[in-house]
């Protein structure tokens, strides 16, 4: 049952009682539990017995982070008792999750057991690699002062090695003399590091399992894949453990995470950003990218990263940026073909309500052809180049990468020169139909076709939903285009209400311009762009 239906006077005894929470209100929160040796209270950390006792642990807690209830589940267990589950999602990232029995005692809805899953811990080998409060201090003072930065395993940062996902590629690396220019972009802008977060083997797969080190935590749907291979990274930011995730994407490895976690992704446009020091997958396609929990942030980490000189310019080093990106979108037909059902459907309501806001909207449909021509030659251009990179590595390492990802390396293993010369020759007329589309309008549509995946789908559905994203997510690939995901859309799923990023993307170079045009269509939908 949902809240709609908990009794007026239970409702708002939990709403009193997460009011005294929030304002760490020692005696309201004494009163709202029942007295005596029977009431319950537990978390990770123990069982506490008794009123008493639970009382004793607030008064040395302290508060807990500003918060707001999203979801409330509520269950009649018989007269006057009730259980209330409900989940919290800080301001800070994450979420976290309260089951209460109620009972009414002389007349009053009263706690007489509770048991609280707070957000994830700051250390979880899932996600990260190494860490630290921080890692590395950046400059004291500057634009990014006070974010901290989870850095995915294929950036260099000096006295690092570099991981790649893999144990065995770990060892057999050697500390790194020089930190990434991506890195110490960062560090002169005031943020941060807070650690080394993991990825998907080589980068080359987009759920974000991990055969060796376990799949990081979905922080906005429990239970689901985190989307990959900025897998690590973006969990960081989405549970509330960094606040910027400095990743790369190929061929969606920003863009999917963003949308299953509900985050604000960019892939920047191929060679902005300086690639030294960054493992590569497929030098035709890495391009480095963030992901932040709101657009404000993802402003600050772009005019400071995107500008000439590293300051706070809004000149573009492809050019001006301070120059506005039409407010003309055109949806690509092909793309909508492969969403699913229910994405598609809170896609046409996010139009719908466009078209009904103030001001002019330009909206149009178009075709940009077959989504199959953009992803077969890209596939054979990325597998070649991923084998001249690693493949020396796999033959001397037999056995050491996942199933998953050794299939891929087997596929690249055979990828001949002919094929690869031909594929190129497929992909040139693709990047220069899609250039002129973007000349003076913005494509819009969803990142992905639907929410992320639960961990335990087979692999079968997960490979299916990999082959449907990626001919979703290649065409900006391909032409080297920026592309932003926001969290606009929400549609059902088997966990619950699920996020679904919308993917904007223009022309080449006006990266801070598509930032600023996502945040002010975001604050026209949404209303919720600041954090």
């Amino acid at each position: 049952m949902s809240a709609d239906e908990i009794p007026a006077d239970l409702l708002a005894a939990f709403e009193a009682y997460e009011r005294a929470i929030l304002a760490n209100d020692l005696d309201a929160l004494d009163a709202a539990f029942a007295p005596g040796a029977d009431t319950l209270r537990g978390d990770g950390a123990g069982l506490l017995v008794g009123h008493d006792a639970i009382s004793a642990f607030r008064g040395v807690r302290g508060g807990v982070p500003p918060r707001t209830i999203e979801r409330i589940e509520y269950r009649p267990l018989g007269d006057d008792v009730a259980l209330l589950v409900s989940v919290s999602r800080f301001v800070g990232g994450g979420t976290g999750l309260q089951t209460q029995v109620w009972q009414r005692l002389d007349g009053r809805w009263l706690i007489t057991a509770a048991h609280v899953t707070p957000r994830a811990q700051a250390l979880d080998r899932t996600v990260w690699r190494t860490v630290g409060d921080p890692l590395w201090q950046g400059a004291w003072e500057g634009p990014l002062r006070g974010l901290t930065v989870a850095v995915k395993d294929l950036f260099a940062i000096k006295g690092y090695r570099i991981g790649a996902g893999n144990p065995a590629f770990l060892d057999s690396a050697r500390p790194e003399t020089t930190s990434a220019p991506a890195v110490t972009d960062l560090l002169r802008g005031g943020a941060s590091l807070r650690g080394i977060a993991r990825t998907d083997e080589f980068a080359y797969s987009i759920a974000g399992d991990n055969a060796h080190y376990g799949t990081p935590p979905n922080g906005a749907l429990p239970g689901a894949l985190p989307g990959g291979s900025s897998s690590g990274p973006a969990s960081a930011v989405a549970t509330g453990q960094a606040d910027v995730a400095l990743a790369t994407d190929t061929a969606g490895s920003v863009r999917v995470p963003a949308s299953y976690q509900g985050l604000w992704g960019l892939r920047t446009t191929h060679d902005l950003v300086p690639r030294q020091g960054m493992l590569p997958l497929a030098q035709s396609f890495d391009t480095v990218g963030w992901l932040t929990r709101d657009g404000q942030t993802l402003q600050r980490v772009v005019d400071w990263c995107l500008s000439y000189d590293g300051s706070e310019s809004t000149e573009s080093v492809f050019g001006a940026s301070g120059e506005d990106l039409p407010w003309h979108f055109v949806v690509p037909d092909e793309v909508m073909d492969a969403v699913e059902p229910a994405t598609r459907d809170a896609f046409d309501l996010l139009l719908s309500r466009l078209a009904a806001s103030d001001g002019p909207t330009a909206v149009a449909r178009v075709s940009i052809g077959d989504l199959g021509a953009y992803y077969e030659p890209f596939r054979l251009v990325q597998a070649a180049e991923a084998w001249r990179n690693n493949g020396d590595w796999l033959r001397s390492h037999p056995g050491a990468v996942g199933p998953a990802v050794a299939e891929r390396f087997r596929f690249a293993a055979g990828v001949t020169a002919a094929q690869e010369t031909a594929a190129r020759d497929a992909l040139a007329p693709l990047r220069e139909e899609l250039e002129l589309l973007v000349q003076d309008r913005v494509l819009i549509m969803p990142t992905v076709p639907g929410p992320a995946p639960m961990r335990t789908a087979r692999g079968e559905r997960v490979d299916a939903v990999r082959q449907a994203t990626l001919r979703m997510t290649t065409p900006a690939a391909i032409a080297g285009f920026p592309a932003v995901s926001v969290p606009l859309l929400t549609v059902p799923s088997a966990l619950g209400p699920a996020p679904v990023g919308v993917c904007l993307v223009s022309r080449a170079g006006t990266d801070i311009a598509l930032v600023r045009l996502a945040r002010r269509l975001h604050h026209l939908l949404d209303e919720t762009d600041a954090p």
